[in-house]
């Protein structure tokens, strides 16, 4: 009797291409799975929604070299805080000090210091990478030289920013502040 050898050489190839089908689809789902759980947050920049800001953006930013030409806009009210926030690639030059209950004022001046009294301000609190806990102040009103908000309160720890919108006549300008509240010991 003959013995005949079996060539099983170029059989596990239908092997490889379910197992590279298997994790594929594996993959595929635990991406999507993943994906779905992460919440989207759209960017307030500019105190538009994005698909504006981001149609407009040219504009906005000639308006922006316009405004601050003309006028400057000045926070007073809150204390420099020691926060040096860490993993960052833009560091804020100054993080102000938010305590849990805040008085704040914008003084809005013309180049010669003249204080400007009929500016609409509007204010926005917010967080970096979240709109959940945004709080709007549409306008501000003039008392005393300033465009004050009295009794802003700041519940969860953490950093914010301060985002305020000044319009004057067609003029238009957006300043950001960012702000850090301790957490309570």
């Amino acid at each position: 009797m003959e013995n005949k050898q079996i060539d099983d050489s170029g059989k596990y190839w239908p092997y490889m291409i379910l197992g590279f089908l298997f994790i594929g689809i594996t993959l595929g789902y635990w991406t999507v799975k993943h994906a779905i759980g992460l919440p989207v947050q759209e960017s307030n920049e500019y105190m538009l929604k994005y698909q504006t800001a981001d149609k407009n953006a040219d504009k906005l930013v000639e308006e922006q070299l316009k405004f601050h030409k003309n006028y400057d806009v000045k926070l007073q009210g809150l204390k420099k805080s020691d926060f040096k926030p860490e993993h960052l690639k833009r560091k804020p030059k100054q993080v102000m000090s938010l305590e849990k209950s805040n008085n704040i004022a914008y003084i809005v001046t013309d180049k010669s210091g003249k204080v400007v009294n009929d500016a609409n301000v509007s204010l926005l609190l917010t967080r970096p990478h979240t709109r959940k806990d945004d709080k709007m102040y549409p306008d501000l009103k003039f008392k005393d030289g300033a465009y004050r908000l009295d009794n802003l309160t700041v519940s969860k720890p953490g950093r914010y920013i301060l985002r305020v919108r000044v319009g004057i006549g067609k003029d238009v300008g957006f300043e950001d502040t960012p702000a850090y509240l301790k957490p309570s010991k």
